[in-house]
């Protein structure tokens, strides 16, 4: 299991940050902060955690974004996404990721995600632009 958080600012751009070369998949690729659930976690902890590991942002839960599953190498993975704003803190890379960007909902197709996710990554923008 896994999750991730789409941080959105005021603006509706959400927080993309890049996978490192420190990571064996997806090197290079987009994606929204997050991580796997430690055992006996629960996701909202997950989320809040890895988001809090991987860009130093202290975030709140705001809403769910929706759910997914793709394959990665050695293992089906079950993805929630939930949508969160910030509280506190400014975005700082962690080793897993070697850039980010605030980027709007609408140039999401810029910014090159792992297979599988890129499509949810996409019609999460679509479904959220048609919301605004």
């Amino acid at each position: 299991m896994a999750v991730k958080a789409v941080i959105l600012d005021e603006q509706q751009r959400c927080l993309l940050i890049r996978r490192s070369a420190h990571n064996h998949n997806f090197v290079g690729c987009w994606e929204w902060p997050g991580g796997k659930v430690d055992a006996g976690e629960d996701f909202a902890t997950a989320v809040l955690r890895e988001t809090r590991e991987e860009t130093g942002l202290t975030v709140e839960i705001t809403g769910l974004a929706g759910t997914m599953t793709f394959e990665m190498p050695a293992a089906h993975v079950v993805l929630l996404c939930m949508e969160a704003s910030r509280i506190a803190g400014e975005p700082r890379l962690s080793e897993e990721h070697d850039d980010l960007a605030w980027v709007p909902l609408g140039k999401l197709a810029d910014y090159p995600a792992a297979p599988g996710i890129a499509e949810f990554m996409l019609d999460y923008a679509q479904k959220k632009g048609k919301q605004s």
